[in-house]
């Protein structure tokens, strides 16, 4: 695919714009479903290509899966035929793994490919064996596949301690946990919202679960048959698609209102874009943001919720590009996450890596370039700063983009963006 965004600069972007459901919650939740041995619903799910990925990998298990209507998909996991999700599937996205506990759980076999980009022993495939081992499952990786398999007399409730609160990990434990028989502890745990979402369906199902929304989960294993279906579940807002567009609305200047998140869940972003000069107003379904003066540098690191999204990194970075005065960017929670600073470099602006630090001093104006997208964050993010740059900008790569926001270029058009995809 060829394809790439022509971006304009834009002098005024202005008016509301809704966002979708969170890719990061949707993706956990239809790997969620494989669990009941029923029927279930998601709405306000968003038609991304990882949404679209993830159908596959259910279907791939014999996993029936429609969509009624726009935003709605219809999950019939009964019919759930097969434990192996194939390595041309989850060679694409890492949030494949999250089928690992589910199928565990539901059947006492899982045969799941590395996802791409994944190398063997890492962190987070490492977390994610552990927490399956606790319970009693045997685990190896062979012929680049995780295998796990569940004791004869099934899996067993324990007391868990992460090592680091993996948003991942956490999911596929609990997800795990789900049919293991008593009561599993897990501390350390990851609070994103989106954890919370996930725990949200599961006890709509039937299952009992203490602690959301805290360091410490308590999770009564139940037979997986008599989890109940029939039940549609609205999936959260997208707090980082929101996060895009009022940085959107920081950078040229506003008003932007985005609707259809909760605030609370950016907390710690709000109160960056206001000591960067931006001012907030949280409204019932959302926030509006708009500036007047000249943004301000202002340095931030990220950290596991509520701290700093490191989804949020990218977008912060075109910020301060054209921030006045020098700010430091500490990326906690990837390796790799910097790649996006050598694409808008290409535009002009001025940084500095240094091992998980970016020093950025802030320049007057950026120019436009052609660039590629180095990930889904980055890419969005080299839209942002194609708005604010002289003359046109190209961003390539769009496949990335795609991944992980609907209607992106048609959102921002709406709020008066010179933004267009060219094929």
């Amino acid at each position: 695919m060829n394809d790439y965004y022509l971006v304009k600069k834009t002098d005024k972007l202005e008016g509301t714009v809704q966002v979708s459901g969170a890719k990061n919650s949707v993706l956990k939740l239809m790997a969620a479903a494989i669990l009941i041995p029923g029927v279930t619903q998601l709405s306000n799910v968003p038609d991304i290509a990882d949404v679209r990925l993830m159908q596959q990998v259910l279907e791939s298990l014999g996993v029936k899966v429609s969509w009624p209507e726009a935003g709605t998909v219809r999950i019939d996991a009964t019919t759930l035929s097969s434990h192996k999700a194939p390595y041309e599937l989850v060679a694409h996205m890492r949030a494949s793994t999250a089928v690992l506990g589910p199928l565990v759980a539901r059947v006492g076999l899982a045969s799941v490919a590395l996802p791409g980009g994944c190398a063997i022993g890492s962190r987070k495939v490492d977390m994610h064996i552990a927490g399956l081992e606790s319970l009693g499952a045997s685990c190896r990786i062979e012929h680049g596949y995780i295998e796990v398999e569940a004791p004869e007399d099934g899996l067993k409730a324990s007391d868990v301690t992460l090592e680091f609160p993996s948003v991942g990990a956490t999911e596929n434990l609990i997800l795990a946990a789900v049919g293991a028989q008593g009561t599993t502890v897990v501390s350390n745990v990851a609070r994103e919202p989106e954890i919370s979402d996930l725990i949200d369906f599961l006890i709509t199902a039937g299952v009992s679960i203490e602690g959301r929304g805290t360091t410490k989960l308590l999770i009564e294993g139940a037979a997986t048959n008599k989890l109940q279906g029939g039940f549609t579940h609205k999936v959260v807002g997208d707090r980082v698609e929101a996060g895009t567009f009022l940085a959107a609305g920081a950078l040229v200047g506003g008003p932007v209102t985005v609707t259809g998140f909760e605030a609370e869940h950016l907390s710690i972003v709000l109160k960056k874009f206001r000591e960067a000069g931006a001012l907030t107003e949280v409204l019932d379904n959302g926030v509006r943001i708009e500036r007047s003066g000249p943004l301000k540098a202002v340095s931030i690191q990220t950290l596991p919720f509520p701290g700093f999204p490191t989804d949020m990194q990218a977008q912060f970075m075109a910020l301060m590009s054209v921030a006045q005065g020098a700010s430091v960017i500490t990326e906690n929670v990837f390796e790799n996450r910097f790649m996006f600073a050598d694409e808008i470099a290409r535009m002009g602006a001025d940084i500095r890596i240094e091992g998980h630090h970016a020093l950025v001093n802030g320049v007057p104006e950026l120019s436009g370039a052609p660039t590629v997208a180095p990930d889904l964050r980055g890419g969005a993010s080299l839209v942002l700063a194609g708005l604010v740059a002289r003359g046109e900008t190209r961003v390539a790569g769009l496949q990335h983009i795609d991944r992980g926001y609907e209607n992106f270029e048609q959102k921002l058009r709406s709020l008066g963006a010179q933004i267009e995809r060219v094929a």
